[in-house]
C-alpha cells in the first residue's frame, strides 16, 4: 500500500513520501536528483581550473601541495602553542639569567614557563605573571608538596 506524499524533491519538485526523520534538510526523490543538487555546488580548483564538489579548497592532494609551494615555515606562527612557549621561555631566560627561579637549576633545556595566575583564571602572558621553573618546581607549584615520608613503607 503506497503512502501519501508528505514532501517534495528539491530538484524536480516531484511529490514523495519520506519518514519524518528524513524530512529535515534537503529531500531528493532519487540519486540522480541528489547528484544534480551536488553539481549546483561545484567549485573551480584555483590550481588546475577543474570543477569539483566538496568542502576542500582544491580538487586533489597534488593540487593542494602545488598551492603550498613557496610557503616559508619559520616558526613565527603566534597561534601555535609550541612556538609561543619557546619564545616566552627564551625571552624570560634572557632577562632572568636562564635558571630555575625556585631552586636555581641551570639546565635551560628542561626549564618551563609557569603562569603565576593561570590563563584559565584570567592570567596573561605578561612577564610579571610568568616564572621560569624546572619540572620539579613547576609540578610542586601546581600539585603541592609530596606527602611521602621516609620510613613509611616499612609500616
Amino acid at each position: 500500500m503506497p503512502r501519501k506524499p508528505n514532501s517534495s524533491c528539491c530538484i524536480c519538485k516531484k511529490q514523495i513520501y519520506r519518514r519524518p526523520s528524513q524530512i529535515s534538510g534537503n529531500v531528493f526523490c532519487s540519486s540522480e536528483c541528489c547528484g544534480k543538487f551536488q553539481r549546483l555546488n561545484e567549485k573551480l580548483c584555483p590550481v588546475c581550473g577543474k570543477s569539483f564538489i566538496g568542502h576542500k579548497k582544491t580538487c586533489s592532494r597534488s593540487c593542494s601541495n602545488k598551492s603550498r609551494t613557496g610557503i616559508k615555515y619559520d616558526g613565527t606562527n603566534s597561534n601555535n602553542k609550541s612556538t609561543k612557549n619557546k619564545r616566552l621561555r627564551f625571552a624570560l631566560a634572557a632577562k632572568r639569567s636562564g635558571k630555575c627561579e625556585e631552586c636555581g637549576n641551570e639546565n635551560y633545556n628542561i626549564l618551563q614557563v609557569h603562569h603565576i595566575i593561570e590563563r584559565c583564571n584570567g592570567g596573561t602572558d605578561e612577564e610579571s605573571n610568568l616564572q621560569l621553573l624546572c619540572p620539579n618546581c613547576h609540578y610542586t607549584k601546581h600539585l603541592g608538596y609530596s606527602k611521602y615520608e621516609e620510613g613509611q613503607a616499612d609500616r
